[in-house]
């Protein structure tokens, strides 16, 4: 349990032993299944977390040429690699750290296959298709939404498969449940089942939410040997990045003020919703914060919760307390560490929170700190 008087404010903070829970889960999926799990940078990337990581999970998946090189230099594996758009200047980096690359459209297989073929290092293909399924609702987060820029349609493939090409790759679901994925996998079946047998793998992409409490970790099991054996070619791919480190630490803020205005209190914290968990006002969701009611109690001391950018929208409300607070009081958001460190930004000029570990010895470690330096160095 981390001891939130030792910390930091403002900080993101790890738990080491909440981290290997998770990580133990992810690698009994992976071997009771049969499957191959990787970790997705761009939910998680704290580097100095992978010697960690590696004891459990070896590979990962890149977006961009920075994770690919992160996965080389810090995994010690070839990334499995996705990007929307591959460019000439960009392609023979992504090749140079890549053990898979996967295209978003036919266009761009045509234009860079070619080049694969100039390689002599061996890279398997692939193409994302979109199967036009998703039960995700938040538009921003649906790679199959109509008119999506994501994936190759069936309409477009005429069941016929690009030359060189060894794998699919779908991405449909986020923070979704194993359920989810079966019916994804109905729709994939109804639409490219036919390439299915013709193929060395296939990524299921991200959103298996293994780690969360109340998920059906059997039936996820047991869908995936069933798909597996229904298709004995296949070697499966999940890539999953929140499940990774769900829950598994806070950030750790505190109050700077509180300012009334027709009535509403709202405390001003140390930190930003739009620079430091800005998933709250693009979801839009609201955070978890330790200690206080979830929704407003009546008679109760109740506060929304606002940044310390210049944004007026920086705000999150409402939240009810047992006391009233005061300037100096440490408010902890639960589960702030998927989908927060890697967005967070430096607008206004506002420096990122610490960045932290507390250990299995039950020590802080603090990975980082940032400076004026950091931001200057941004801008130039």
């Amino acid at each position: 349990m981390i001891e939130i008087e030792k910390v930091p404010s403002p900080c993101y903070v790890m738990d080491e032993v909440l981290l290997r829970e998770n990580l133990q889960l992810i690698k009994s999926v992976k071997e009771r299944a049969g499957v191959n799990i990787i970790l997705a940078f761009k939910a998680f990337a704290m580097w100095r977390s992978f010697p960690i990581i590696r004891q459990y999970i070896p590979y990962s998946t890149a977006s961009s040429v920075y994770e690919a090189q992160l996965a080389y230099e810090e995994m010690g594996s070839m990334a499995h690699t996705f990007s929307p758009a591959y460019t000439a200047d960009n392609f023979p980096i992504f090749m140079r750290y890549s053990s898979h690359i996967t295209f978003n459209s036919l266009t761009q297989y045509e234009r860079f296959y070619p080049e694969v073929l100039k390689y002599r290092k061996k890279v398997s293909c692939g193409i994302r298709i979109n199967p036009e399924y998703s039960v995700v609702e938040t538009d921003l987060y649906n790679p199959a939404s109509p008119g999506s820029r994501l994936g190759i349609t069936a309409d477009q493939l005429n069941n016929t498969l690009p030359e060189g090409v060894e794998g699919l790759h779908f991405h449909t679901l986020c923070e979704s449940t194993s359920f989810d994925l079966e019916k994804t996998l109905q729709h994939i079946e109804e639409k490219f089942g036919d390439l299915l047998p013709q193929v060395k793998w296939l990524n299921m992409g991200g959103g298996h939410l293994m780690t969360r409490k109340g998920y059906d970790v059997e039936h996820l099991i047991n869908l995936l040997k069933s798909f597996k054996a229904k298709y004995p070619n296949l070697e499966l791919i999940l890539e999953p990045g929140s499940a990774f480190v769900w829950d598994t630490g806070v950030l750790v803020s505190s109050v700077v003020d509180i300012v009334e205005n027709n009535g509403i209190k709202t405390v001003i914290l140390d930190v930003s919703f739009a620079c430091h968990m800005p998933d709250c006002l693009e979801m839009p969701y609201k955070p978890r914060i330790r200690g206080a009611y979830h929704e407003p109690v009546e008679g109760r001391p109740t506060y929304r919760m606002g940044g310390n950018s210049c944004l007026s929208g920086d705000f999150v409300g409402e939240w009810s307390f047992d006391e009233p607070l005061t300037v100096g009081d440490r408010i902890i958001f639960e589960d702030m560490i998927h989908y927060t460190i890697v967005k967070t930004t430096m607008f206004n000029g506002i420096p990122h929170p610490a960045i932290a570990l507390w250990n299995k010895y039950n020590q802080l470690e603090i990975y980082r700190r940032f400076d004026y330096e950091d931001y200057k160095n941004r801008m130039s």
